[in-house]
């Protein structure tokens, strides 16, 4: 009973939170917004990410790069203010690392939820505030009904909301806008570097408009300077090459 007294205040002291920040929200914000990668924003048919839709990130193993691209997609969200909730239930996220790109520390909130159903409660109350510019989030399971809802949620405020989830759900239903695949790669022979990752991202799917532009290539890799937080083209892949062509909805 103690821990429920301590979650639901936790969760009311949120509440309060976005509320505050609500009413200073006047100004609208672009409808698309950079991935916070450029190299992907060449790939993307509409040159970043829409507002108002949900982004997952499907990674495949640890350490795939996929949270970084997350985070630096919701830097880029928060570009043109708006805040910035992280949902860290398992306590693994690291808020200076906010700090690296550009995000205001006053506009960052993270929430370490105890139990899932605050968790949830929480993730939906942030999608649904248009003082929110990003959500990012690892959720593990999500059924169709749950999904929709947060994606008409997020529809109905224009926060972007990042899903960084597991490979293993690749063949369930979603309703993101965009699903990316993430998996890590070796660095070449002869480069040694501990602050240098090199990564493959595989364009899925991507609903919405095109804007005339067809995908050509659905698969790119990129190098990580973990130091400087910069990202840099390495070769793009055929589409023959990449293990799914991108969908268009």
């Amino acid at each position: 009973m103690k821990n429920h007294r301590k979650n639901t205040g936790q969760v009311e002291a949120l509440r309060r939170q976005i509320a505050q920040f609500e009413g200073g929200q006047a100004e609208r914000r672009p409808t698309v917004v950079s991935s916070g990668c450029q190299p992907l924003d060449r790939l993307l048919p509409g040159r970043g990410f829409r507002r108002g839709t949900l982004i997952e990130w499907l990674a495949v193993g640890e350490g795939s790069g996929a949270g970084t691209l997350a985070l630096a997609a919701a830097g880029a969200a928060c570009r043109d203010g708006g805040m910035l909730v992280v949902l860290d239930r398992r306590r693994e996220f690291y808020p200076p690392a906010a700090l690296y790109i550009a995000v205001d520390p006053q506009n960052l909130i993270v929430v370490r939820a105890a139990g899932q159903a605050d968790n949830d409660w929480v993730l939906d109350q942030a999608l649904r505030s248009p003082a929110v510019a990003a959500v990012l989030a690892w959720p593990e399971k999500l059924d169709g009904r749950t999904f929709r809802r947060l994606q008409l949620a997020a529809e109905e405020s224009g926060a972007v909301g990042l899903f960084v989830r597991s490979a293993s759900v690749r063949d369930e239903p979603s309703w993101a806008d965009v699903r990316l695949l993430v998996e890590p790669l070796p660095l070449p022979a002869g480069v040694e570097s501990a602050r240098m990752r090199r990564l493959r991202i595989h364009l899925l799917r991507y609903r919405g408009t095109t804007n005339g532009r067809r995908v050509n290539v659905d698969s790119l890799d990129v190098d990580i300077d973990d130091e400087t937080h910069t990202m840099h083209l390495v070769t793009p892949l055929a589409v023959a090459t990449a293990p799914r062509q991108a969908t268009r909805a």
